[in-house]
């Protein structure tokens, strides 16, 4: 079997940490599968795939609707006899659905990995119910109920949960945060890891330090905020500035392989508006950290509220506070939250479960099923 991954996306994000995942993990328990990732010359995703032992191939891409792009995708399916493409994200979809028009290729499976639901427009519509794919593989549960809405054939549809890897992983540290960024050792330290995009609401991350800092006094606290900077950058450093808070809150900007830096965490913040399931929760239940979340797309799956962490409003920062705030001082329910969600991690959410119900799902397709 023969599979060609393609995203079309510049940075890093759990997206291509899903590829990286699902091709190693495929490697490991179906060694005939041949894995080929496609992906944008120079991007985060490419620098990060010189350094793995996955096969890739690189194509520039200066706008949505690069033609080159679709003529590399035909050129390697040609090459390689690919059996199946295994597309990874909206943009890819498009180009490789116009490169069908110029070349039969093989059959898709879609990843769907947002709760972003897909608009009633003919040409949306017409990308996602496209006759080429056969499967769309949905992050979550909500994330198949929202997609369903707008699919013409709900069968297509699979919820398949990406999890973490749980064996084999490297826990040496990379830095030391507290060294680093010159953080005090009485201050206890509330992280987030997620790029500078909208979905991830991290306006409301420095309202909650904002409230506990200035307007509560809580001040044995300091913010790291891990993650690719983006036009929203600017206005996320201004509104630090404004508040007062360059002391208690650090943007990283990427630091390379920071899950390994979760365990330095005191509690793991997550107040994104919009999500599938983020890999950030996975990571941080592997590694022992509280999590605090707000309640959007898939979380509640995999998160019960005061049982194996806490759930919020979207937008909340009060709540969210006042959450940051009963956890830290309370070390028998930390102690909680990480025993279950350890033990789920283990249990439910591992990267071989996700490549073994993925190839599951890859052997229907090209048995007409």
């Amino acid at each position: 079997m023969k599979i060609l991954h393609i995203s079309a996306v510049k940075s890093w994000g759990g997206g291509e940490n899903h590829i990286e995942n699902l091709c190693k993990e495929l490697h490991k328990i179906a060694p005939s599968v041949q894995n080929t990732v496609l992906c944008v010359k120079n991007g985060l995703f490419h620098r990060k795939l010189v350094n793995s032992e996955i096969f890739y191939e690189t194509v520039s891409i200066n706008f949505k609707m690069d033609l080159r792009f679709c003529f590399k995708v035909i050129e390697i399916c040609k090459k390689k006899q690919i059996d199946l493409i295994h597309i990874h994200d909206s943009t890819a979809l498009t180009l490789c659905i116009m490169a069908d028009h110029l070349y039969n290729l093989p059959p898709f499976v879609f990843s769907k990995k947002t709760t972003f639901p897909i608009r009633s427009r003919k040409q949306t519509l017409y990308k996602y119910n496209y006759k080429k794919i056969k499967k769309i593989l949905c992050v979550s549960e909500a994330t198949k109920a929202i997609t369903a809405v707008n699919v013409n054939d709900p069968k297509r549809l699979v919820s398949i949960y990406h999890g973490t890897k749980v064996n084999d992983y490297d826990t040496t540290e990379t830095l030391s945060l507290r060294e680093h960024y010159n953080i005090e050792h009485s201050k206890r330290i509330i992280g987030n890891i997620a790029n500078h995009n909208w979905p991830k609401d991290l306006d409301t991350f420095i309202k909650v330090a904002n409230t506990l800092v200035n307007e509560r006094g809580i001040k044995d606290l300091h913010f790291i905020q891990i993650g690719n900077y983006t036009t929203e950058t600017s206005v996320l450093i201004e509104k630090i500035e404004r508040l007062k808070l360059s002391k208690y809150i650090t943007l990283t900007n990427v630091i390379p392989n920071a899950s390994k830096l979760i365990p330095q965490f005191d509690i793991s913040l997550i107040t994104s508006k919009s999500e599938g399931v983020p890999q950030f929760i996975y990571e941080s239940f592997l590694h022992r950290t509280p999590v605090i979340s707000t309640n959007v797309g898939g979380i509640a799956e995999i998160i019960e509220h005061n049982i194996n962490g806490f759930l919020s409003p979207s937008g909340n920062s009060e709540m969210l506070s006042d959450l940051v705030i009963e956890l830290l001082n309370n070390s028998e329910l930390i102690e909680k939250f990480t025993a279950i969600s350890f033990k789920k991690i283990h249990d439910k959410y591992t990267t071989e479960m996700m490549a073994t119900k993925t190839l599951q799902e890859y052997k229907l397709v090209l048995n007409g099923k």
